[in-house]
């Protein structure tokens, strides 16, 4: 099965706690604090794996959770970081945010890593806040929780060549007998339900990769048929090959075809305007046929290599897979990823996201909500008085006390913070 594009869940590893320790040896008297960090959580990586065509793996895992750091020990050693988990993709793999829809990796070379999501550090030991004032701390801090994020992963084909055309035209037939890939062949439109890969390889010992990709009709770029599920692929493709039933075996007109066909890729990226784009005039052993070929090359008012071809017959395809292969001769491997512009990038100064935000609920309790207020609590062991009490200073340090006063709180209001309650006192 093909598997092009899944939703997943990543959570990258929390950090180990630190220590409350103290030294306790003998000839050392009030040997004073020793607890170690903890370690820091790992990430979760994704790698190109060049063997990988398919995301098919993501399709029965859907959940990938790297492992948290090692807890600090005493005599101030520092916990164990934890290794990061790398998860292996395909090449030509985007990884989107679901909710944002920001693009976090574009992944097409093999052994190319992005790191998806970031492990939480280690919280620190009591030995870290050691001061003249109080130089024993009864307090450590928890580990930072990991990030987390549901993404959105896609897989756009890395292919030379695309096959681009209406269903039925003959696509499947000719990738089967110019290279080694078997796709569904049957007379019924789209036949074909995933791209087919297939590697081609010339007489005078030049190769590229191939992709039949499934049928385009008319409003495919809006989700009309199933081309708008593959329209992704032609992205990566070098070359576009528009294979054209010149027979009219569907009773369609081949140039109608052809303009229909380019206003689908054109509506979806203008930039596939740009692709060099080789014409392959298939079914040309059909009667018709080359009466139809001449008034289409009439038609015709862009300059595109035109190939007479009958894939049923393999007339005409060592010429057209020549012309394929010197087509790409003149096309770099690698497209440039910067494009050279004359616009002007200015920087403006973004606002820094509120540390905390002030609600009430239904039941008239205060709700605190924030990233940073959020990790703060997280981190904070409440099993410690002076843990709790260095957490208050916290919040008085933000503000929090101030704006809750603003807004309205009393002596023994309920503040809500995540699912924990506490109270309000003067």
């Amino acid at each position: 099965m093909f598997v092009d594009q899944v939703s997943v869940y990543v959570k990258a590893g929390d950090g180990g706690n630190g220590l409350v320790a103290y030294r306790r040896e003998k000839y050392v008297p009030k040997g004073g604090p020793a607890g170690g960090d903890g370690g820091d959580g790992g990430d979760v990586v994704f790698e190109v794996d060049e063997g990988l065509n398919t995301l098919m793996d993501f399709r029965y895992n859907r959940h990938f959770k790297a492992k948290r750091g090692e807890n600090g020990m005493s005599k101030n050693q520092h916990g164990k970081n934890a290794s990061p988990l790398i998860v292996p993709v395909p090449p030509g793999t985007t990884v989107m945010d679901e909710d944002t829809g920001e693009v976090i990796a574009d992944l097409t070379h093999h052994e190319q890593q992005a790191v998806i999501v970031s492990g939480g550090r280690g919280g620190r030991g009591n030995s870290r806040f050691a001061t003249p004032r109080n130089p024993a701390p009864d307090f450590a801090e928890n580990g930072e929780p990991g990030q987390e994020r549901d993404i959105k992963v896609e897989l756009k084909l890395i292919a030379d060549v695309g096959l681009v055309g209406f269903p039925s035209v003959g696509k499947s037939t000719f990738i089967s007998v110019v290279s080694a890939a078997k796709p569904k062949v049957a007379d019924y439109h789209f036949t074909t339900l995933s791209p087919n890969l297939g590697v081609v390889d010339t007489s005078d010992h030049r190769s590229f990769v191939m992709a039949d990709l499934p049928g385009l009709i008319e409003g495919a770029h809006s989700g009309v048929g199933l081309g708008h599920q593959f329209l992704r692929h032609v992205e990566r493709t070098r070359v576009i090959v528009h294979v054209i039933d010149m027979a009219g075996t569907e009773g369609r007109d081949p140039y109608d075809d052809f303009v229909k066909i380019n206003k689908e890729l054109k509506e979806y990226d203008e930039k596939l305007m740009d692709r060099p784009q080789i014409i392959a005039a298939n079914k040309m052993d059909m009667p018709g046929s080359e009466e139809n070929l001449r008034i289409f090359k009439e038609k015709m008012v862009d300059d595109f290599p035109i190939y007479p071809i009958s894939a049923l017959t393999k007339e005409g395809l060592r010429d057209i897979l020549f012309g394929i292969a010197d087509t790409l001769d003149t096309i770099p491997k690698v497209a440039p990823m910067i494009e050279d512009t004359d616009e002007e990038v200015i920087y403006r100064y973004q606002k820094e996201k509120e540390p905390f935000t002030i609600s009430r609920a239904d039941d008239g309790a205060f709700v605190l909500s924030g990233d940073k207020i959020e990790k703060l609590f997280k981190m904070t062991d409440f099993a410690r008085d002076e843990a709790v009490q260095r957490f208050a200073r916290q919040l008085r340090g933000m503000g929090v006390d101030e704006a809750l006063r603003k807004r309205g709180a009393k002596d023994g209001d309920t503040i809500r913070l995540l699912d924990f309650e506490f109270e309000f006192i003067e």
